[in-house]
């Protein structure tokens, strides 16, 4: 059930649409593994990525990191972001007031492309996105 926008803590939203999210990445097939593998401390890992969309959401201050390097560094192929975005609407959809969880989804759409492109340039001999030149 969605909640209503004038009665929700935004900062509440966001934290339960977070951990709602990882709830499900970490039970996906496709996402659970690489996050078995890369998150160690899930509480520091909800707070932090909180503190992301709270600074992208509400314009606070407290997330200063750059995420683009740290997701560079995982075993990701381009149809995890697809992935990623699905569980990522549904959680929007779930736990955000709409005009937060719209916001979000531009933002994640916007992510998802931008690190798609630095992340993969080139193309592989059938012409599929590749970290390497062919």
């Amino acid at each position: 059930m969605k909640p209503a926008s004038e009665s929700v803590d935004p900062e509440d939203a966001i934290m339960t649409c977070v951990r709602s999210f990882y709830g499900a990445a970490q039970q996906d097939q496709v996402l659970g593994p690489i996050f078995a593998s890369t998150v160690h401390d899930w509480e520091v890992h909800y707070r932090i990525v909180a503190d992301f969309w709270s600074r992208a959401l509400l314009g606070t201050e407290r997330y200063k990191g750059h995420p683009f390097p740290l997701h560079t560094k995982l075993p990701i192929e381009p149809e995890h972001f697809d992935r990623w975005l699905a569980l990522f609407t549904l959680a929007t959809e779930t736990h955000l007031p709409p005009e937060l969880a719209e916001k979000a989804m531009a933002k994640a759409r916007h992510m998802a492309e931008s690190f798609k492109a630095g992340m993969f340039p080139f193309a592989d001999a059938q012409g599929r996105p590749s970290r390497l030149p062919a």
